[in-house]
């Protein structure tokens, strides 16, 4: 099984009629770039798969911090899925790759 975070960002991309500029017919035009207040919103997803495909899609409520806490609570919920999803292929480990980032350690109290 394989995990990873992608921040998803939602924004409002402007018209073609927004977009129009009078500039000379031998000026460049300048780079299209979307400025950092037309993001309307963004969200953290964290999404879990192995070989037969997605088993958890899970975003991170506004407001919430990852700890561990959290994490924790987030791999018991991803265990009851799996049981449901993977029904007769779970033996007694799973493997289980996070990211490619050093570990990090955390005391769930």
């Amino acid at each position: 099984m394989t995990t990873d975070e992608v921040w998803l960002y939602h924004h409002d991309p402007e018209t073609k009629q927004q977009s129009m500029e009078w500039r000379h017919s031998g000026s460049p035009r300048p780079p299209k770039l979307i400025p950092s207040a037309k993001i309307r919103w963004k969200i953290l997803a964290s999404i879990y798969w192995d070989q037969d495909g997605i088993i958890l899609i899970y975003y991170l409520p506004k407001g919430q911090t990852i700890n561990a806490e959290y994490y924790s609570s987030l791999l018991v919920q991803l265990k009851d899925i799996l049981k449901e999803k993977r029904r007769g292929k779970i033996t007694k480990t799973v493997l289980f790759l996070h990211d490619n980032v050093p570990a990090h350690r955390a005391l769930a109290i």
